[in-house]
């Protein structure tokens, strides 16, 4: 499967079911510590492409919930000099994999990108179907004449 370099807190429970997740789909992590690593604007900015800066913060930080930080309001370079002043504030995790960076954890999305369904023991149904063989009682294969 893929190696991931996943960014995320240590005790946040969501990040915690997310690797699990990741894990469980087949993939191996190289879990960081968000909170620890020395992000710059060239460092963290790559994570977030062109995607809307208002959705780049986490929308649970006390300065996001009480407005003291208005995601609507920041432009590219204010909310990284937010996030690198306080880690907490960005939206995680953070992945790298396949050459992409990305972050939050939309399981569709992840599995579109990554593949995101645990790994089944041997071929799944799909690739029996996909190979022309069945082994299972579905009878839709037409019978060689």
């Amino acid at each position: 499967m893929t190696h991931i370099v996943f960014y995320g807190k240590p005790d946040c429970p969501a990040n915690a079911r997310q690797r699990k997740q990741l894990e469980a789909a087949g993939h191996t992590l190289e879990v960081r510590d968000l909170t620890a690593e020395p992000w710059t604007a060239d460092t963290l900015r790559p994570f977030f492409a062109s995607r809307p800066v208002n959705t780049w913060l986490n929308k649970l930080h006390p300065k996001v919930r009480t407005n003291a930080i208005d995601p609507d309001a920041q432009t590219p370079e204010k909310a990284l000099a937010h996030m690198i002043a306080d880690p907490t504030l960005i939206r995680r995790p953070l992945m790298a994999a396949k050459g992409e960076m990305r972050f939050g954890f939309d399981p569709v999305a992840v599995d579109e990108w990554i593949g995101l369904r645990p790994k089944a023991q041997g071929p799944s149904c799909d690739e029996k179907h996909a190979q022309g063989r069945c082994d299972h009682g579905h009878h839709q294969f037409p019978k060689a004449s």
